[in-house]
């Protein structure tokens, strides 16, 4: 794999938020691509994010808008690692369990932080 790609209305701002969640550097900005380096061996895949014009956000857990995608970040502590990723713009689905929660991003992508035993 590459290279995985969200589709976006706003690239810039996607791109802060998965940089900060995955600890990632933004190598490439432009209204319409961003692309963000993962901090692995190799760079390896990179998450890249593209501008939709009359983007639709999925809608989570119905499926009147498929969610399409979404990513499993594991994490210590999901107490401490909710409120990080509030605090850089995540809302949360109030779903979840004691072993992990699902978040919405900026975009309204879903995505999971799981409990590194799960």
């Amino acid at each position: 794999m590459d290279v995985i790609v969200l589709d976006c209305p706003d690239t810039g701002v996607l791109a802060r938020f998965y940089a900060e969640l995955l600890g990632g550097e933004i190598v490439e900005y432009e209204d319409d691509w961003a692309e963000v380096v993962l901090p692995i061996e190799g760079s390896r895949p990179i998450v890249a994010f593209q501008r939709v014009d009359e983007y639709r956000a999925p809608v989570w857990p119905g499926q009147d808008v498929p969610q399409q995608i979404h990513l499993d970040v594991k994490v210590d502590d999901l107490d401490v690692a909710e409120a990080a990723v509030l605090a850089i713009g995540a809302t949360s689905t109030g779903s979840g369990t004691e072993t992990f929660r699902v978040f919405l991003d900026p975009a309204g992508h879903p995505f999971c932080l799981i409990h590194p035993n799960d």
